[in-house]
């Protein structure tokens, strides 16, 4: 195991932590951005490190297609090949094959899918996916699973989820750096609290560094995806790390904190900022509308970012659709958001501040008290008092 996980303070199910990696000493909760191909999509690594950001995800897919994972390896490994010092997280290419291509197919031996290249059919194997991710050297490494969509029901749901752990001993048997690489098992199960209990049940028997939450943000309704965070966060082990996958919505990352998670990551906040939207305390802002073309304030007046400090909202306004400017200086800003939203969790639960945290962070994104129920429902299961910032309720029957 190539990890240490050290909790700094808890309020109730929350958890502030040190998450000790070979290139990085991360502080949790923390936000993931995806840097599908080696890279966020225009910010340097530079500008990375001095938002803050500790952990950065790469495709394995797409790695693995260009430039290769030979090449990479040959190089010196992904933090050389990107010159990025600290973490990296891998997934494991198989959510890419089920979501970008067409006729894949999901057998006993692996993910069967058309090239990109040529249109010839190619197998990606537990055991293949696993060498491509040792070869690309990230810190955390992540098992090849059965993806099935949240939305699916039925037989198919069940044959994933025990395929899924199938493929794990595969996967562990497979993994030649374990001493420098933390192999992470993905809990599925989609939306049924049994196969989802079995999961976790099978995966912690195996004793990985570290587990993820598979299988949500894919469209399922917000009761059902707290829910489920919820049960795998109280069914894990305490002193390891717990990963929610293609979490990025902040209201999320703030319910998934309180619920007992650690990691989330999500393209959301970079894609967002390519259509010119702006993550702000209130929710979002949209700089490409017609009101924001003679605004001079910063995209947000409480944020320190060197976008809010030196650009007004009607310069980007100007900039966001034409130039590759503006979705880069919105890139930024919404990543320092992030950043700064999992930094505001880490210590306001080390200083015993954490309900007061989510009670300002509620009445920003909703002044008038309309905070949804999914929300107030899992705070409460979360054991934290939101209702100064909540109107009640009135019953439909009402």
């Amino acid at each position: 195991m190539a990890l240490r996980f050290e909790i700094l303070g808890r309020f109730n199910r929350a958890r502030a932590a040190n998450l000790v990696l070979p290139h990085h000493v991360c502080q949790t909760p923390l936000f993931m951005p995806v840097g599908t191909q080696g890279t966020i999509k225009g910010l340097t690594t530079n500008q990375l490190e001095e938002i803050g950001c500790q952990i950065i995800l790469g495709n394995t897919y797409h790695l693995a297609l260009r430039p290769t994972s030979e090449l990479i390896d040959e190089l010196g490994g992904l933090h050389k090949f990107m010159n990025w010092p600290r973490a990296l997280l891998t997934d494991s290419g198989g959510f890419q094959m089920v979501s970008l291509l067409h006729l894949a197919d999901i057998t006993e031996k692996g993910v069967t899918f058309q090239s990109p290249v040529d249109g010839k059919p190619m197998l990606l194997t537990p055991e293949e996916s696993i060498q491509i991710q040792n070869k690309i050297g990230a810190d955390i490494i992540m098992a090849l699973d059965d993806v099935v969509k949240t939305t699916i029901t039925g037989p198919r749901i069940e044959e994933a989820m025990y395929r899924t752990l199938r493929w794990i001993d595969r996967c562990i048997a497979a993994h030649k750096r374990p001493n420098e690489q933390n192999l992470f098992g993905i809990v599925q199960g989609g939306l049924d609290p049994v196969l989802r209990d079995i999961c976790v049940r099978g995966l912690v028997d195996r004793n990985l560094p570290g587990y993820a939450i598979g299988g949500l943000a894919g469209g399922e309704d917000k009761d059902s995806f707290w829910r489920v965070v919820a049960q795998c966060t109280a069914a894990l082990p305490e002193d390891k790390p717990r990963y929610v996958m293609g979490v990025g919505y902040p209201l999320d990352i703030v319910v998934c904190s309180a619920l007992g998670a650690d990691m989330y990551d999500c393209v959301y906040p970079t894609r967002t900022a390519r259509f010119g939207t702006a993550l702000v305390p209130e929710g979002v802002l949209r700089l490409k509308n017609k009101v924001m073309a003679d605004d001079t304030r910063p995209i947000d007046p409480t944020c320190d970012c060197m976008v809010c400090k030196n650009y007004s909202r009607a310069y980007i306004h100007c900039l966001v659709t034409v130039d590759a400017m503006g979705s880069q200086l919105v890139s930024y800003h919404n990543l320092y958001y992030m950043m700064k939203l999992s930094r505001d969790l880490h210590s306001s639960i080390i200083q015993g501040k954490f309900p007061e945290f989510v009670c300002k962070f509620l009445q920003r994104m909703f002044p008038e008290g309309d905070v949804p129920e999914w929300v107030c429902n899992a705070m409460e299961v979360a054991g934290i008092d939101i209702s100064s910032c909540c109107t009640p309720f009135v019953s439909s029957h009402a």
